[in-house]
């Protein structure tokens, strides 16, 4: 079982998102995709334009559909109202599949490069490299080299791939922005997700 965690703040969720979850189980051989929106990111200081659950309902329409993928609830907002650490999740999903299967199995995290390449100011580091295989979103014309500066080891070297070659410009910030303005961004969104931000007037500028 190949199964792929791709968290992150989906807000709101676009056909970029898709694309990259799609190239990932393609050319990893996944069997599955855990979209899991963040309840509260630590290394961001703004809280996202939606609720959890909205963006959680708009992940839900955005892979409907998608039979490889589906929406997990396991990086939910914490009752404390702490962050959500990554190595805390992927630690909690890899004991929850231990208990649900016995067959041999692989974890994998799908990240943008640009997060990436802020691995050491994450929550240990080190561990994180250890529970997952990690599928890095990169540029064009990013390359294995360009992750020097994160000094891993060989080791270590070994759990990172590229994912390269998805050519979808779409920022989850100039939408927001665009939709701010009062402007039809449907065409950048899974179908569906446009109508449920109107119906919810999510993203107005009043």
């Amino acid at each position: 079982m190949r199964i792929a965690f791709f968290g992150g703040t989906f807000d709101p969720p676009h056909r970029g998102h898709i694309a990259i979850a799609r190239a990932a189980a393609e050319r990893f051989s996944l069997d599955k995709v855990l979209f899991a929106p963040t309840g509260k990111q630590p290394l961001k200081s703004t809280a996202p334009g939606a609720s959890y659950e909205d963006r959680l309902a708009m992940l839900q329409l955005a892979i409907a559909g998608e039979s490889l993928f589906e929406t997990s609830t396991i990086d939910a907002p914490r009752p404390d109202g702490t962050p959500n650490y990554t190595v805390d999740t992927l630690s909690r999903l890899n004991h929850e599949l231990s208990i649900e299967s016995g067959a041999e199995r692989k974890i994998f995290c799908i990240v943008g490069a640009d997060s990436f390449l802020d691995l050491r100011q994450w929550r240990q580091p080190e561990l994180l490299l250890e529970l997952a295989e990690w599928l890095v979103v990169s540029r064009p014309g990013f390359a294995l080299e360009d992750l020097s500066p994160l000094k891993l080891s060989p080791l270590q070297h070994t759990h990172v791939h590229l994912l390269r070659g998805i050519a979808v410009d779409v920022s989850a910030t100039h939408l927001r922005e665009a939709l701010r303005n009062g402007q039809n961004v449907d065409p950048d969104l899974a179908p569906g997700v446009g109508d449920y931000i109107r119906q919810h007037h999510l993203y107005t500028s009043h």
